[in-house]
């Protein structure tokens, strides 16, 4: 496997692909959307709401960390997620930035490649 060219890009771009990344995969957008609708929510919870194994729904959990949005504290042998607030206001207004500020060039069905 090649290496990466990772450093020609700025922090923001990779931070950016790395939040869109971690969204891409439906089991975490139902993970993110599940636990938007508690206050908090432990693994087995969403073991039961999404379906998954409980190793499965705890890998999905370690990506979401990963990049900050969530966060959590344990409550006796459990840990408790919940959204952290600050990165979720974070990446919606990037997101929002890259959907609004680039430039949209029209293209029509009689352009030629």
């Amino acid at each position: 496997m090649g290496a990466t060219k990772s450093h020609i890009f700025t922090d923001e771009q990779q931070r950016f692909a790395a939040f869109a990344r971690v969204l891409s995969h439906p089991a975490r957008v139902a993970i993110i959307e599940h636990i938007a609708r508690q206050e908090h929510c432990i693994c087995s919870d969403l073991t039961l709401e999404i379906g998954l194994a409980q190793s499965t729904v705890s890998q999905h959990l370690k990506e979401l960390k990963q990049v900050g949005l969530l966060k959590g504290s344990f409550e006796g042998p459990q840990f408790k997620y919940c959204i952290d607030t600050e990165v979720w206001d974070a990446i919606r207004d990037q997101f929002h930035h890259f959907f609004t500020t680039l430039n949209q060039q029209n293209c029509t069905a009689d352009d030629t490649f």
